[in-house]
């Protein structure tokens, strides 16, 4: 075998793949995190625990400038509140505005998979 320098085109497969598999999760972050605020007030670390949990491996790099983004387009808000061990932590809610986005997201879900579903 010579070496041209070339990548071998099983790797080149394979970094597409994982490319097209972090853009998936990457799209549909923003569902996921509603769905988990959704539920109540939570703490940021807590939504990462949960993204984590299931198999969804977020960064706080990547969490906390969604959270502002979503923050500033009105989907939602936060409330400080004291902590037992530390300085105060900030808890995120839905806004009505944040409700109603996550119920046309949960649709587009629906429709998504229904017709995924149909392909397969």
């Amino acid at each position: 075998m010579c070496n041209t320098g070339e990548v071998p085109l099983i790797t080149m497969k394979q970094t597409a793949i994982e490319e097209t598999k972090s853009a998936m999760r990457k799209g549909m972050l923003e569902y996921c995190v509603l769905l988990i605020i959704s539920r109540g007030k939570v703490y940021a670390t807590d939504i990462l625990t949960e993204l984590k949990s299931a198999d969804l491996i977020v960064v706080e790099g990547t969490l906390y400038p969604l959270l502002s983004r979503l923050k500033s387009e009105k989907l939602l808000d936060y409330t400080w509140e004291e902590s037992r061990s530390g300085p105060p932590r900030k808890y995120f809610t839905l806004t009505t505005l944040g409700k109603e986005n996550l119920h046309q997201l949960k649709a587009t879900w629906k429709s998504l998979v229904e017709s995924i579903t149909t392909l397969m």
